[in-house]
This record gives structure tokens, sequence and C-alpha cells, in this order.
């Protein structure tokens, strides 16, 4: 059915192009994540209708909807991949170019993030003293704590590896085992992250160094530990059998966007760890 093609009613003409029923998911994506940000936004500027902290109620609410519409939307579309193996090679080809942008444009939001280090680290105002990083601050020891960190996520990029190929070999027991012990190291990297933040002699208000600080490697931390959740959905799919040597794209993509946090955290690591406290 998969390689089928599809009967165009208005034009008279074939095409392989998967047709999606109608689905509420795109506007309920919609509401739900303008409600997020609406809420973060009041949140931050602390607005309140007497003692209803309306901007935090928004803010959860938001979050909350936007789990749920992924839930169900990402539901949606394994059950037209797996049950109705209504997705032809067109219709991968182009969700390989959706997760491509989508990671394309999370570089991009990281390059805002470097560009502020770096600005801020390379020429330091009159306000810090001239000097990066500012004085008083009592930076991380990169080749410490990091440094095991780094190590952490390099080697969940060869186990996610060795998952793939496992796919692409067809064995299934395998690559849930590989997947399985790339999850456990991504949540370690977390617990890690966490206890760093916790034992740091910095706060986030604490002046550019700190807000730089926190804003990419948090938002980093933020990034592994959605790919995590991504990877989790993947074990469990793997374990039911959804990914074949042919058809195995869900995993792909995690595979795509934990290599992508892999990088990321590398340049992190040179760039703000080692060079920026230097």
């Amino acid at each position: 059915m998969s390689d089928t093609p599809l009967y165009d009613l208005k034009n008279g003409k074939h095409h392989p192009f998967h047709v999606p029923h109608a689905s509420p998911w795109p506007l309920l994506g919609s509401i739900a994540a303008g409600s997020l940000a609406a809420g973060t936004v009041l949140f931050m500027h602390n607005v309140s209708l007497g003692d209803f902290h309306f901007g935090a109620k928004l803010l959860i609410l938001g979050f909350l909807s936007v789990l749920a519409v992924m839930w169900g939307w990402w539901r949606q579309v394994i059950r037209e991949s797996i049950v109705e193996k209504a997705f032809s090679k067109e219709t991968t080809q182009g969700l390989r170019y959706g997760m491509a942008l989508f990671i394309t444009s999370e570089v991009m939001f990281f390059f805002a993030f470097f560009w502020a280090f770096f600005a801020s680290a390379i020429f330091p105002k009159e306000a810090i003293g001239f000097v990066w990083p500012p004085k008083g601050i009592e930076i991380v020891n990169p080749f410490d704590l990091p440094f095991l960190m780094t190590m952490l996520l390099l080697l969940s990029g060869c186990t996610v590896t060795w998952a793939h190929h496992a796919i692409l070999e067809g064995k299934q027991a395998e690559s849930v085992k590989a997947i399985a012990i790339t999850v456990g190291l991504g949540l370690l990297f977390t617990c890690f992250q966490g206890y760093e933040y916790y034992h740091a002699t910095f706060h986030f208000k604490g002046g550019i160094y700190p807000s730089a600080f926190y804003m990419a490697t948090g938002f980093h931390g933020f990034h592994v530990i959605v790919g995590s959740i991504f990877l989790i959905v993947c074990l469990f799919r793997a374990k039911a059998g959804h990914f074949t040597p042919e058809k195995h794209f869900g995993f792909e993509a995690a595979a795509w966007y934990w290599h992508f946090v892999d990088v990321v955290w590398l340049f992190l690591f040179t760039a703000i760890y080692w060079w920026g406290n230097s």
C-alpha cells in the first residue's frame, strides 16, 4: 500500500504522496504554543490579577497543552505509518527534509547564544572591568565534571550509532539494548548537570557571565532532556518491532537530533568551559 500511487480526484492523476486525514492537531498545536509563549512572557513580567498569578497559570497550562498535542499528533503519525502503512518513499523523504530544517533552525538558536557569549568575552565592557571572566566569578574547572559530561555525551553518540546499525542489520534485541544505554547516558548527563548547577558559586542574575553561561548550557540541557524523551519513545517502539531495516525514520530522526546535541555540547565545552575561562 505504501508504494501504491494515490489518485487525485481533482486533477485526475496519480501521485505518490500521503494525504493525511482531517486533523485538529495543527490548530490545537498553535493554540497550545501561543498559550505557552504568552504565559512565559507574562510570568517573566510577574503579571497577576490580585493574588491570582495569571502568567504562571497560563505558562503551566500552555506547557501541558503542548505535551498533550505532541502526544496526540505523533501518535497519529505513528498510526498512519505502522497501522495504515500510508507513508511512501516520497512521504518519508519529506519528513527527512522537515527534520533537517528543524535541526538547522536549532543551530541558529544556539548561534545567538554563542554570539552573545563571544561578544562579551572578546570585548568586555567597563562595567565588568574590561576583563573576562569578570572579577569575583569562581569559574567551573572544565576538566572536572564538565569533562566527564563530555565523555558521557560522546559515548552516547557511539551507542546511538550502534543502535542505528543494529536496526539496519535487523537485530532488534541489540538495537533495544543500544537505545537503552543511550537513554541511560543521557539521563546521567542531566543528573550531573543538575549537580553542577546546584554547587555553582554564581547565579543567573549575577551578571553577564552567569547569564550567558546558564542560558547556553541550560538550553542545551533542555535539549538533552527532549532528546532523551525522544529516544525513550524510540525504545518502546523498538521493543514493539516498529523499526525495520527498510523503515525506521522515527529512530533516524531521534539519532540526528542526538548527534546535534552532542556537537553543540562540544562547542559549549570548548568555548564556554575552556576558552571562556582561560
